[in-house]
């Protein structure tokens, strides 16, 4: 199951660099997650500063 960004994200974009497969972009107010490309490793997850990526 793909990872998703909450709406805690802060757009910092630390969990765009960190993902491995560039599954994640810039959204309207915060980062969004392609779930098709998405292969659930959680690097985003780890990236993150304020914890707004999760598995769902």
């Amino acid at each position: 199951m793909a990872y998703k960004i909450s709406d805690d994200c802060i757009s910092c974009g630390a969990c765009a660099e960190g993902c491995p497969v560039g599954a994640i972009s810039e959204g309207d107010g915060k980062y969004v997650i392609d779930e098709s490309a998405c292969i659930d490793c959680g690097a985003c997850e780890g990236a993150c500063p304020v914890g707004a990526p999760s598995a769902q």
